[in-house]
């Protein structure tokens, strides 16, 4: 019923650029703060970038600011996250993730790997 889908990943040569996509159900995007987390083998997940439901505000993890843009498109229930001068330690399996912005439960997409190679 309620399901995050990653797409998008791949192979990238360093300065290269990747569009990941996350398609949701309107019942999961409608009123859910969307974001990226990404987790690199034998570290812990961290965030990536987020934008939110209410003000369409979005937010950068230092690293990756200037580079990677976050969108999402209403109308196809889908969070993207543009990469832009990929760099090899940008390497990692990338989550989708959904956040309601009242109590509730979250959800986790699957995941879609990026390597960036030098």
């Amino acid at each position: 019923q309620v399901q995050l889908v990653e797409s998008g990943g791949g192979l990238v040569q360093a300065g290269g650029s990747l569009r990941l996509s996350c398609a949701a159900s309107r019942r999961t995007f409608s009123n859910y703060d969307m974001g990226w987390y990404r987790q690199a083998p034998g570290k812990e997940r961290e965030f990536v970038a987020k934008i939110r439901w209410r003000s369409g505000s979005t937010y950068y993890a230092d690293p990756v600011k200037g580079r990677f843009t976050i969108s999402r498109d209403n109308a196809k229930n889908t969070v993207y996250l543009q990469m832009n001068s990929l760099k090899p330690e940008d390497t990692a399996t990338y989550y989708c993730n959904a956040a309601p912005v009242v109590a509730g439960n979250g959800y986790w997409g699957q995941g879609t790997q990026v390597t960036v190679s030098s």
